[in-house]
């Protein structure tokens, strides 16, 4: 991992002196142009509002470039998404937008390409997994802006109370959980199938089973043998033996999985740096460890980035790249990153991050990123696929449910979704 950080490190330090902006657009110069921005809200109040950094970027930015101003609307993840298709079909797409997908919109031609943004240094600097996530037929149109990997949160108090050691395997998982619900713990392993997040939890297990979403060669494998293999294990040795907890696992949200977790109520479940945050202020001593696999340490986990996205509406792209040059500088990298408890994307800004001792606790999560794997983003299907398996997944553990016929079928709208895009 550090060695192949210090690679692109090097690439940008060489390249630093002599690279050039690619930016295009209509507007030859920097006067009197108003970029507007679309961006997601990270907080979980206004005091810590994506907002705030936002303003104070665009502040620090506009003092320096006096002919132009950047407009920046935050919306929560349940409407941002939306706002921008709304604003793009009324023919009023913002300059850039940092939402969770890119890929239908480039599809469509109303994105530049990141090659006619960015610096060569910049592009140069993005951790490699997240440039080819933003990839759509080899050309990059989404740039990633925050990442995050996923690692087995557990209890330590609890665990200490059973005598246990965290787990490495499904079946030390499996014993683990039956230990733990011995104890009268009400979620041994939460398991959160539910509506709001059900894609995470079902790629993290896919991928620890040996699957995930897609095939060696990019097409959607969902209910291949490893994936039914996979939910049959998790319906039969979790579910059905009652580890879960008694909220249904169709029924679980995230935000309820962790919300009981830093309540001291589950023994173990999967998370992402935020529940760190969560967990601390409630006062809950835990551990983390890497996802457990079907013999072992699972050989890949689940990353998830967000992304950055510039629109050719406008013809603004000379003074977008200028903006979104800045905006990907170490410093504001991590401040972001830090604000948030994500990581970075960029190479320098994680080797930063990597050797700062006030970053220890993330030190973990990056170690998993290099073995990553991002949902399929740069499949114009993924939007409606992700919704899908939302809605249906949680059946496929349910008493009277058939991980073969529930996943055989999301493969068939997969598919089906797949050609019409």
């Amino acid at each position: 991992m550090q060695r192949r950080r210090t690679g692109l490190i090097a690439v940008v330090s060489a390249l630093g002196m002599t690279a050039t902006l690619a930016g295009c657009g209509g507007s030859g110069g920097s006067s009197d142009v108003t970029l507007k921005l679309v961006a997601a809200d990270y907080g979980d109040s206004k005091a810590n509002s994506s907002q705030k950094y936002w303003d104070r970027l665009a502040k620090e930015y506009e003092a320096d470039h006096p002919g132009v101003k950047v407009d920046v609307s935050v919306y929560s993840w349940t409407d941002v998404d939306r706002k921008v298709k709304e604003m793009v079909a009324a023919g009023n797409a913002p300059d850039m937008a940092q939402i969770g997908a890119y890929a239908d919109y480039a599809a469509k031609g109303e994105l530049y390409k990141v090659d006619d943004l960015l610096s060569i240094p910049v592009q140069a600097n993005f951790v490699p997994q997240l440039t080819d996530a933003g990839q759509m037929d080899k050309t990059q149109y989404g740039m990633p802006f925050a990442s995050s990997t996923r690692l087995l949160f557990y209890n330590k108090t609890l665990f200490s109370e059973a005598g246990l050691t965290p787990p490495e395997s499904w079946s030390e998982l499996a014993a683990d959980a039956k230990a733990l619900k011995s104890k009268g713990v009400k979620f041994p392993y939460a398991l959160p199938l539910g509506p709001e997040e059900a894609q995470a939890e079902t790629m993290q297990w896919l991928l620890s089973g040996g699957g995930g979403y897609t095939g060696d060669v990019g097409t959607y494998s969902i209910d291949s043998p490893q994936n039914v293999k996979t939910f049959t294990w998790l319906k039969d040795e979790l579910v059905g033996k009652g580890l879960t907890g008694p909220v249904a696992p169709a029924k679980l949200n995230r935000a309820d999985a962790f919300s009981a977790f830093a309540r001291g109520e589950v023994g173990m479940l999967v998370g992402h740096p935020t529940l760190m945050q969560i967990a601390a202020k409630k006062g809950v001593k835990f551990g983390m460890v890497p996802m457990p696999g079907v013999d072992g340490r699972t050989k890949a986990t689940m990353g998830v980035a967000d992304w950055m996205m510039a629109f050719k509406k406008n013809r603004h792209g000379k003074q977008i790249g200028d903006f979104l040059n800045f905006v990907y500088e170490d410093k504001n990298v991590l401040a972001f990153s830090h604000e948030y408890n994500l990581l970075p994307v960029t190479a320098s800004a994680s080797e930063a991050m990597a050797g700062d001792k006030d970053d220890q606790d993330l030190a973990p999560f990056l170690d998993e990123l290099p073995a990553s794997v991002l949902y399929p983003v740069g499949r114009t299907s993924w939007a409606g696929i992700s919704a899908d398996i939302k809605k249906q997944i949680g059946k496929a553990v349910s008493p009277s449910g058939s991980p073969a016929g529930i996943l055989g079928s999301l493969q068939i709208t997969a598919t089906t979704e797949d050609s019409a895009a």
